[in-house]
C-alpha cells in the first residue's frame, strides 16, 4: 500500500449549504447539547432482566441465553428508551432495531428537542441483516470483490427500511491466530485481501445514493491491531513495532478510509501499553492527520469505562478527558461523556475546540446520511422485506457456494452422482439455527436452510442419523445404521455458533466434543466418508488431513447454507473458494500465517531450524489453498519491468474435464531490505473461468509504489534490489521469477 496522500481521500460529500447549516447548529448549541451528540445509548431494561441491553444482546449472541429466552425477557421487561434525555438533546445516537420505535424516538428528537437534530440509529450488521450471508472469514475465501460489494448492498437496503442507518461493519482486523474467536468476523490474515474486502464493503454499504433507503454509514473496526491480541485471548494486550503495525494491521483501514468510510470504531485492546480507546497516536496522528479521515470515531461498547480497569485512567472524569484529547468522538454506552465532559471543559482539561470538532464530525455524517431531510422510516418500507426477495436469497446462496473451500477429494467422491445413497450424519446437519454464524442477530429461523433441508431440496436419496455432535454424545447404534445404509457417509462436524465470535477464544481448536471419535467410528464402517466442516474459525486438522480422503470447509454460510452445500455436493456449483487464512495442524502452531518474516534458520528437515519437534513445520492447508472439480496447470510465467510497474503474466490451463473458476494469485518477496521482509506477500489476484482444456493468459500489473514498506521510523520506502515474483494457485505452489529493481526518485519514498 502506498503512502497516503490526504488530497486523494474520498471525504463525506455534502454541499456548502449543508456545511453552513452544521456550523450554524454548532454555534447555537449549548455545551450540554454538544456533549449530547457525543453520547450513544441503548435501550435500558428495567425489571425482568437486570443487565444492560448491550450485554443482553451479547448473551443471546454467544449462546448464554437462547433466542426464545431473549424474546421472553423482552416481552416482560419494562423498557427505558431515554425519551426525556432525547428531548433535552442529551442523546446523539442509539441502538434500536424496530422501525416503529425508531420513528417514535426520532419524532422526539426532531419535533420536541430545541434544535431538532435527528438521531442516528446503529447496529451490528456484520454479515447481513435478514439475508444473513457467509461470515466474513468465509466470504473472503471467494476472492470476489464484486460479490463483497453486492452482499453489503443488500444488507444496507434491508436495514435502512428498519431505521438503521449505521452499520458497525466491516470488521477489518488482520487475524493470524485461530484461537481468537473473532477471527470469524474478519477477512483473514492477509493485508491485501483484507484491503480489497474493506473497500468493496464500504462501496456496497455507502455508494448507492439513488435513495436514502439504499445506503448506510460503514464503521471500520476495530482500530487497531485487535486481531493481534496476545495468545489469541479476546480483549488481551497487543505489542508490536511500528513497522509491523503499518505494514500488516493498518493497511485495510487505510484503504477503506481512502474509499470513503464514514466512521471508525476503536478497539478494546491496548497497543504497546495505550488502550486504543484513548490512543492519540492511532486516532489523531494516524487516522485523522495522516489518513485525512473526515468522519466520526466511536468507542466500542463500554470501552471508555474500561480504561479505568486497564489502569490508564484514574476515574470516569480522567477517562472522558483522555478520550476527547485522543480524538474519540462518541462514547458508546457508558454515559461518561455526558456525565463528565462539562466539568472537564470547566476545568480547562478539554477545550471547546475539541468538543466542536467532534460534534461537527458527527453532524456531517448525519447530514450525509440524509437524516435532516428524511429522518423517518416510511410506512411502506417497514415491511418491504418481511418476505425476502428471490434475488436476495439467490445472492446469499451464490455467496455460500463461492465461499466453500474444497480441501481434499483424493478418491474423487465429489461431486456425488444424483443416484448416490447418502447417510447424512452429525447433529449440526439438522440445526438450522447454527448456519448463521456469530454476530448475526436479525435472522428468522424459518429463513434458515440446514444441510439436511438442503439435501431434501436437492431431491437427494438420503437418510439422516444424528450419531453425535459438538456437545452430543456418540450413538453407536446410529453409526452402525449409517454405515449399513449409505453408499457414502456425509458427516457434518464443526462448531456451534457460540464457539466462535466475540468472547469465544479457545485454547483447544480441534473438533470439539467427541466428533473426531465419531469420525473414527464412521471410517471403521468401511464406507467412504465425506467430512463437511461447519465452523467459525480455522480448526486444527492434522488428524483429519491424514485420515480423511474428502474434506470440505463449509464455514458458517448464512441462511442459504443447506442449498449452497447441496449444490456443491452434487456439482450444480463447482468449488472455487481459496482459504483466506492458514489452517494449522495443531494449536501449538498458532499464530501461523503464510506471510511471515524469514528467520536465519527457516523451518526444514534439520533439527536446528525454526520448527516444533512434534509436528510438521508446514500448515495443514496454506493461505490461498482450494481445490476444484477440475485441475489447473500454470506455465510460461513472465515478469517484465516498466517505468512505473512490474507486469506479471502467466498462462493457466484447465487440464480437467469440467469447467471451473481459478483464482490466480500473484505474490512478491523483497529479498534483501533494511528490515526483514515477509517470505511472500500477496499483491494481486485475478479470477478466471476456464472451459475444459482451455488456456488463458492472465496478467497483473504491480505498481512499483506498492512494492515498498514502512520502516521503524514511520517512513514508507521502496528500496532497490532483487525481488522474487510469484504466480500460483496458492501461497505454497507458485512459479517464480527474479528481477533486479531500481526505483526512480519519488517512488522510493512513496511521494508518488
Amino acid at each position: 500500500m502506498s503512502k497516503c496522500n490526504n488530497s486523494d481521500v474520498n471525504t463525506l460529500r455534502i454541499t456548502q449549504k449543508q456545511e453552513e447549516k452544521i456550523k450554524y447548529l454548532v454555534e447555537k448549541m449549548t455545551l450540554k447539547e454538544k456533549i449530547g451528540q457525543m453520547n450513544q445509548v441503548s435501550m435500558s431494561i428495567v425489571g425482568g432482566f437486570d443487565v444492560p441491553f448491550e450485554e443482553l444482546i451479547e448473551m443471546v449472541t454467544d449462546g448464554r441465553i437462547s433466542q426464545e429466552e431473549f424474546n421472553e425477557v423482552m416481552s416482560k421487561a419494562q423498557k427505558d428508551y431515554h425519551e426525556q434525555d432525547i428531548k433535552e438533546g442529551l442523546v446523539g445516537s442509539m441502538m434500536v432495531d424496530s422501525p416503529e420505535k425508531a420513528n417514535e424516538l426520532q419524532h422526539i428528537a426532531v419535533e420536541e428537542s430545541r434544535l431538532g437534530i435527528p438521531l442516528m440509529f446503529g447496529l451490528d450488521v456484520i454479515h447481513g441483516y435478514r439475508s444473513v450471508y457467509p461470515i466474513a472469514l468465509a466470504e473472503a475465501c471467494a476472492f470476489d470483490e464484486e460479490m463483497f460489494e453486492q452482499t453489503a448492498r443488500i444488507a444496507a437496503k434491508e436495514s435502512r427500511t428498519q431505521g438503521i442507518s449505521w452499520h458497525f461493519a466491516p470488521m477489518l482486523d488482520i487475524s493470524r491466530d485461530a484461537r481468537w474467536g473473532r477471527v470469524s468476523e474478519g477477512p483473514g490474515e492477509d493485508p491485501y485481501l483484507a484491503s480489497v474486502f474493506g473497500k468493496a464493503k464500504v462501496r456496497g454499504l455507502q455508494n448507492d445514493h439513488s435513495s436514502v433507503e439504499n445506503y448506510v454509514a460503514a464503521c471500520l473496526k476495530h482500530f487497531v491491531a485487535y486481531g493481534a491480541c496476545e495468545s489469541g485471548r479476546d480483549y488481551n494486550t497487543t505489542s508490536m513495532s511500528d513497522s509491523l503495525l503499518r505494514n500488516v494491521y493498518l493497511p485495510p483501514f487505510k484503504a477503506a478510509v481512502e474509499e470513503g468510510a464514514a466512521t471508525v470504531m476503536t478497539s478494546f485492546n491496548d497497543l504497546n501499553g495505550m488502550p486504543c480507546t484513548v490512543n492519540a497516536y492511532t486516532i489523531r496522528e494516524i487516522l485523522k492527520s495522516e489518513y485525512g479521515f473526515k468522519g466520526l470515531t466511536v468507542s466500542d461498547a463500554n470501552a471508555i469505562r474500561e480504561c479505568i480497569t486497564h489502569g490508564i485512567a484514574e476515574d470516569e472524569l480522567d477517562a472522558a478527558i483522555q478520550g476527547v484529547q485522543a480524538g474519540l468522538d462518541i462514547d458508546m454506552g457508558t454515559a461518561i461523556y455526558v456525565n463528565q465532559l462539562e466539568q472537564a471543559v470547566k476545568m480547562h482539561q478539554v477545550s471547546l475546540e475539541a468538543i466542536d470538532e467532534a460534534v461537527t464530525r458527527i453532524l456531517r455524517v448525519k447530514m450525509w446520511l440524509g437524516l435532516f431531510d428524511e429522518p423517518y422510516v416510511k410506512e411502506e418500507a417497514m415491511h418491504r422485506y418481511d418476505t425476502l426477495p428471490k434475488e436476495h436469497l439467490d445472492l446469499v446462496r451464490r455467496a455460500g457456494e463461492k465461499s466453500i473451500v474444497l480441501l481434499k477429494n483424493e478418491e474423487k467422491l465429489l461431486p456425488l452422482k444424483p443416484q448416490t445413497r447418502i447417510s447424512l450424519v452429525g447433529a449440526l446437519a439438522n440445526m438450522p439455527e447454527e448456519v448463521v454464524g456469530a454476530w448475526a442477530m436479525q435472522w428468522r429461523k424459518e429463513d434458515c436452510v440446514s444441510i439436511r433441508e438442503g439435501l431434501q431440496n436437492a431431491n437427494a436419496d438420503y437418510r439422516y442419523f444424528m450419531c453425535g455432535g459438538p456437545n452430543q454424545d456418540i450413538n453407536d447404534e446410529e453409526i452402525k445404521a449409517a454405515g449399513e445404509y449409505g453408499d457414502v457417509i456425509v458427516a457434518v462436524v464443526g462448531e456451534l455458533v457460540s464457539m466462535s465470535g466475540e468472547a469465544a477464544s479457545r485454547a483447544d481448536i480441534t473438533l470439539p466434543g467427541r466428533q473426531r471419535e465419531m469420525l473414527e467410528k464412521l471410517l471403521a464402517t468401511n464406507k467412504p466418508v465425506i467430512a463437511l466442516l461447519m465452523n467459525g474459525r480455522p480448526l486444527a486438522l492434522d488428524w483429519e488431513k491424514e485420515n480423511l480422503s474428502t474434506i470440505v470447509e463449509c464455514w458458517h454460510l448464512g441462511i442459504q447454507m443447506g442449498n449452497a452445500v447441496a449444490n456443491i455436493l452434487f456439482g450444480k456449483a463447482v468449488p472455487e473458494g481459496k482459504l483466506s487464512v492458514t489452517i494449522p495442524r495443531a494449536v501449538g502452531q498458532c499464530p501461523i500465517y503464510y506471510n511471515h518474516p524469514n528467520t536465519g534458520r527457516p523451518g526444514g528437515k534439520s533439527k536446528y531450524s525454526s520448527k516444533y519437534l512434534d509436528v510438521d513445520f508446514t500448515p495443514a492447508f496454506p493461505f490461498g489453498y482450494g481445490l476444484s472439480y477440475t485441475t489447473f496447470a500454470y506455465e510460461n510465467f513472465k515478469a517484465k519491468e516498466t517505468d512505473q510497474s512490474v507486469v506479471l503474466e502467466v498462462t493457466v490451463k484447465n487440464t480437467g474435464d469440467t469447467a471451473g473458476y481459478e483464482t490466480v494469485q500473484f505474490y512478491m518477496q523483497d529479498i534483501t531490505a533494511s528490515i526483514v521482509r515477509p517470505v511472500k506477500e500477496l499483491k494481486g489476484f485475478k479470477k478466471v473461468y476456464l472451459l475444459p482444456k482451455q488456456s488463458k493468459s492472465v496478467q497483473f500489473e504491480l505498481l512499483k509504489r506498492d512494492m515498498g514498506f514502512y520502516n521503524n521510523r514511520k517512513q514508507y520506502c521502496c528500496e532497490n534490489g532483487r525481488f522474487h515474483f510469484y504466480a500460483g494457485t496458492n501461497s505454497s505452489e507458485c512459479l517464480e521469477k527474479e528481477l533486479n529493481i531500481v526505483f526512480k526518485e519519488g517512488i522510493q519514498d512513496g511521494s508518488i
